[in-house]
């Protein structure tokens, strides 16, 4: 079960499952670990076909410290990456500088520094941690499991 939901039906690891085994049986000459695997994956096929599965993508807390001249562009480049603005306040002990907290998916953050820097003159800097799963919105799923499917 474990080896299926780290990889799920599309590549992807599944999440806050629950399996429970109802039967079982074993048989000196028929039970082997390849048998149980191959039964615990087309068990696990014909589940999550019965669901309905959402997914899911990273989200990162990112902390942005800019001088308060550049926040707006902040604020901007965050609702255009599809993040969410959590706050800003002026950075302690950094007088004319102001940090902006938001959520941000992961997925987004590839060129972050880049744009980051463009918009403040090379000043701005962030640190990020990851924070939570959010489910992905329903157009990008649509794209991601197109691309996908076509993978395969």
């Amino acid at each position: 079960m474990r080896e299926y939901l780290d990889h799920g039906p599309l590549g992807f690891p599944v999440v806050d499952v629950g399996v429970t085994l109802t039967n079982g049986s074993y048989h000196n000459v028929d039970s082997s670990d390849n048998a149980f695997k191959q039964a615990a994956r087309i068990a696990m096929q014909e589940g999550l076909a019965a669901c309905t599965p959402t997914l899911l993508e990273p989200i990162d807390l990112v902390e942005i410290s800019v001088p308060s001249s550049y926040t707006s562009n902040v604020l901007k480049l965050i609702t255009g990456r599809r993040g969410q603005i959590l706050g800003y306040e002026a950075k302690s002990d950094w007088p004319g500088w102001d940090v902006v907290t938001g959520h941000l998916p992961q997925a987004e953050m590839q060129t972050m520094i880049l744009e980051l820097r463009s918009l403040t003159m090379g000043v701005g800097f962030f640190k990020w941690t990851y924070d939570h799963l959010d489910p992905v919105p329903e157009k990008l799923t649509e794209r991601i499991l197109a691309s996908v499917g076509s993978d395969r």
